[in-house]
């Protein structure tokens, strides 16, 4: 532990009329690069002479000062762009010249962008294209990058992170998935055509969060669970959420889990169901306005989430209700067997929360809607502005989603080396005097 004291003289021009607190922001705004570019070299000429000195106090024989190197390396932080001209030292032994400024500050090699001013583009990135993520962070913050850049520097952040990792000793009881369709690309730009993005999300019971566990691109369900049974304690999961995709119920659906099928998906999915049977939209009303009178089918999650002990016996009415209303619309729906089938697949997932409530007295999610909330901008900016990926491409990418809109708390943690913790300096005080050197008019 050391300190360092440093004087910096800054001599400012101050207009004698018409200066406002704006102008002098600005002011200062515009000059605070130099003055922080003047701190940051002459931080590192203090700390380079003396990671020289104890390396030549290593073995005085074998290490002696070189000049410095013939040309100076340009960097660019979120503060300001600097440049740097390290000093060398030579190794008689090897006939190497050493920079110890380097390995004593970790300074990657061929590196303009330190990995923090990278941070607000990578950021960026997770809502608008590469693109315009580069000509943001230029217009705020002044910083001149390549969208490839920041591409480039993205997927290495993504490739040395792995968000989810061994999730077992969380006590997660309820898991949602679903996915949707991309379009991936291969080498060149080649059209692979379209592709299931899926995701899955875990919560640990009522009242709790749901969490990001798993994303997939181009994968079966078979080996999704595959993947979630060695993360997840998936013994100890009761409720699946889906929309009742094919594939799901029959390879994610554990003897000792119950499935909770969306229900808007299975008012929303109905109809379509009707018209592959010939009917347009006037003569699936009758059918779709039966399917939404269903006691069941017509409660809210507010309803449900204001169920008392004393209100066991109207929910048991409810059910009653709600099995008489499935068994007169399936009899309806005798002509059309394509959605017959539909309904009779239905009835029990997309009831599985009253019966929930009656033995357990939860409330159980109605819809996936709202916990998908945030997967509509993912969903949006996959499909709105990328439009076509490669798979690891579109992997790396969900992993900065992952921690800047699932998990904001980490995505700062994840720019200080954690879990490492960062060594940092530290201000210990700052004084300031002023002095008029001459009158401006």
């Amino acid at each position: 532990m050391g300190e360092i004291a440093m004087d910096l003289r800054l001599v400012f021009t101050i207009p004698s009329a018409k200066l406002t607190i704006n102008g002098l922001v600005v002011g200062l705004k515009e000059a605070a690069p130099e003055i922080l570019e003047t701190i940051m070299t002459t931080l590192l000429e203090a700390i380079e002479e003396q990671a020289v000195s104890r390396q030549i106090e290593k073995d005085p024989e074998r290490y002696r000062k070189n000049g410095h190197q013939s040309k100076p390396r340009k960097f660019s932080c979120s503060m300001c762009d600097f440049s740097y001209r390290f000093a060398q030292v030579k190794d008689a032994k090897t006939g190497r010249s050493l920079t110890p400024l380097v390995k004593a500050l970790a300074i990657p090699e061929q590196v303009r962008f330190l990995d923090e001013a990278l941070e607000p583009g990578i950021g960026l990135c997770v809502h608008v294209s590469y693109r315009r993520a580069a000509a943001e962070v230029e217009r705020i913050g002044g910083q001149t990058m390549s969208h490839s850049t920041i591409h480039r520097r993205l997927q290495e952040f993504a490739g040395s992170h792995a968000p989810f990792g061994d999730l077992k000793e969380r006590p997660f009881v309820w898991l949602l998935v679903d996915g949707t369709q991309v379009h991936l690309q291969g080498e060149k730009g080649k059209d692979l055509g379209q592709a299931q993005m899926r995701w899955a999300l875990a919560s640990q019971g009522e009242g709790k969060a749901f969490e990001p566990v798993g994303f997939w691109i181009d994968t079966s369900w078979k080996r999704i669970r595959k993947d979630l049974s060695k993360r997840l304690d998936y013994a100890r999961l009761r409720v699946l959420f889906s929309d009742g995709e094919a594939g799901i119920e029959e390879n994610l659906l554990s003897r000792r889990m119950r499935h909770q099928r969306c229900m808007w998906h299975g008012k929303h999915d109905f109809p379509y169901i009707l018209y592959t049977e010939g009917l347009k939209k006037p003569d699936q009303k009758p059918f779709v306005d039966q399917l939404k009178a269903i006691a069941a089918m017509s409660m809210s999650k507010t309803q449900l989430e204001e169920l008392k002990p004393k209100d066991r016996a109207h929910v048991r009415q409810l059910a009653q209700q709600t099995e008489q209303g499935f068994e007169a619309l399936l009899k309806a729906l005798e002509p059309y067997p394509k959605a017959k089938t539909y309904i009779e697949n239905l009835v029990k997932p997309v009831t599985t929360f009253l019966r929930w409530w009656l033995q357990h007295g939860e409330a159980l999610p109605l819809t996936t809607n709202a916990i998908e909330s945030h997967f509509s901008q993912v969903c949006n900016r996959v499909k709105r502005i990328g439009r076509r990926w490669s798979d690891r491409g579109l992997l790396n990418w969900l992993t900065v989603c992952f921690y800047k809109i699932f998990k904001p708390e980490l995505w700062s943690l994840q720019w200080q080396n954690a879990p490492r913790k960062l060594v940092k300096i530290r201000l210990r005080s700052v004084e300031a005097t002023y002095q008029w050197s001459a009158a401006i008019t």
